[in-house]
């Protein structure tokens, strides 16, 4: 759950680097699909594998790192 929360919230709970592995091969294989079939007019759009949204920016667009405190704060609040 540390990891989830670190990485951007709960929606990111149950995706390690394992999971993100397999998304990314499920969308390679789907690339080398479209790009070496035999279609008849133009390929079909395969639609990507479904993800947790990314990190927030902060204003600067840098993404902030979560400190031991900031972390403390989000098990403890109410």
């Amino acid at each position: 759950m540390t990891a989830a929360l670190v990485n951007g919230g709960k929606k990111h709970f149950g995706w390690g680097t394992d999971r993100h592995m397999q998304a990314d091969i499920f969308d390679a294989i789907n690339a080398g699909t479209r790009a070496t079939g035999n279609w008849a007019k133009k390929p079909p759009v395969f639609p990507l594998w479904p993800r947790p949204s990314e990190k927030k920016a902060t204003a600067d667009g840098e993404t902030r790192e979560v400190s031991v405190a900031d972390l403390y704060h989000r098990f403890t609040r109410r």
